[in-house]
């Protein structure tokens, strides 16, 4: 294909090189996949204002997220089954995440481990849990983290039951891939996705194999996965979490003024505006139109961060100018990963970050610290998030 100019295209490359069934994983949400398309179009109906005649040199894209400085205010989100885009996929993301001067923020459902991340990397990175039934699993991969040295503990309370999406199931969705004909010939059409898992061991979730009691091989992690999602999960489990963990804390999951309010009373450090890529709850709002009333309740008083549907560095301007502090990409880097390995999420971020810096100055400020709801049409921007 031609010059990469923007992540659609890093998108269509990683559809001709990744076997069906992880591409569709990575592209795909719950039901009618209705609350995944908002988020990417209730972006684009919050316009920009563009000025002109300012001095926009020495701009600077540098800030911080909970603490921690930033080349811009975008991390990776964790994703489940990244290793399966691209063969060492955590690996390589985190690797370009840090030359980058990003976060990057490993998934509990990674194909690479934690400690497989902290052998390739130098700086800390973040880690994403899920809370299983298995309390003592729990604890265990809280303990790995911090031996690893990660900076943030990103806990996820939105994934207490499993939204369904069509397209896994039709898929037969499974790591490492079932070989049944149609997933043979799924991998047969993408000879450099075989090759590159042929060279590496790491093809299934080896965060829980060999660490979760009775999960020692491939045939007994399926029915574990299936029953260890705790539907109990509660506000008092923060605590226990935030404790036993005793660093930085970011909830991800909030989607509505009341749950974030709930959030600011944890301690906290950060929450997500996120509504899992819309992967959970098909109908529920885009993550961006929920985002003002959520700065508005507790924006003074905590960290908020947005999540779900950026896919241009336009996108994240707008976000912030609606009072995130932090934005996270999920699918851009996907894409990336798919297409060109770690070549392709450095491209990624590259071009988020060439597509902010470019906006940010055609909407006559130098320094995105700066930016606000002044830059966005009042109007329209209230009817994109009403």
């Amino acid at each position: 294909m031609g010059a990469i100019l923007e992540i659609n295209d890093l998108k269509k490359l990683a559809e001709r090189r990744v076997p069906k069934m992880f591409f569709d994983y990575a592209n795909s949400g719950a039901w009618t996949e209705s609350t995944y398309r908002a988020n990417e179009e209730d972006f684009a109906k919050i316009k920009l204002r563009q000025r002109v005649l300012v001095d926009i040199t020495d701009r600077s894209l540098a800030s911080t997220m909970i603490g921690q400085e930033v080349t811009m205010p975008v991390a990776l989100a964790p994703t489940g089954l990244t290793g399966m885009q691209h063969a060492d996929g955590e690996m390589l993301a985190a690797r370009a995440a840090e030359e980058f001067g990003v976060p990057f923020t490993l998934s509990t459902m990674s194909i690479c481990s934690i400690e497989d991340i902290a052998s390739v990397t130098k700086k800390p990175f973040w880690f994403q849990l899920y809370v299983m039934r298995d309390r003592d699993f729990v604890l265990n991969l809280i303990d790995r983290a911090k031996a690893a040295g990660c900076s943030a503990l990103v806990l996820t309370l939105d994934l207490q039951i499993l939204g369904q999406r069509h397209k896994d199931l039709r898929n037969g969705l499974s790591a490492p891939p079932k070989f049944t004909p149609k997933h043979i010939y799924q991998m047969a059409t993408r000879p450099r996705w075989c090759l590159g898992m042929l060279g590496t061991s790491r093809r299934t979730f080896r965060n829980i194999v060999g660490h979760a009691k009775g999960v020692g091989d491939l045939s007994s992690l399926s029915a574990w996965t299936n029953e260890q999602f705790d539907p109990r999960l509660s506000w008092d489990d923060v605590a226990w979490i935030k404790e036993r963990w005793g660093g930085k804390l970011i909830l991800k999951g909030i989607l509505d003024k009341e749950d974030a309010l709930m959030a600011l009373k944890t301690g906290a450090d950060a929450i997500i505006v996120s509504n899992h890529g819309g992967r959970q709850l098909d109908g529920a709002p885009s993550s961006i139109s929920v985002l003002p009333e959520i700065v508005e309740a507790v924006g003074d008083r905590l960290e908020v961060h947005l999540d779900g549907g950026i896919r241009s560095g336009q996108d994240v301007l707008k976000a912030l100018c609606l009072g995130a502090r932090g934005t996270y990409i999920g699918r851009p880097f996907l894409y990336g990963l798919g297409a060109l390995g770690k070549e392709g999420v450095t491209l990624a971020l590259e071009i988020i970050r060439k597509e902010l810096d470019i906006t940010l100055a055609l909407c006559g400020k130098r320094n995105i610290q700066d930016v606000g709801p002044d830059l966005l049409y009042r109007t329209v921007a209230r009817e994109a998030v009403a």
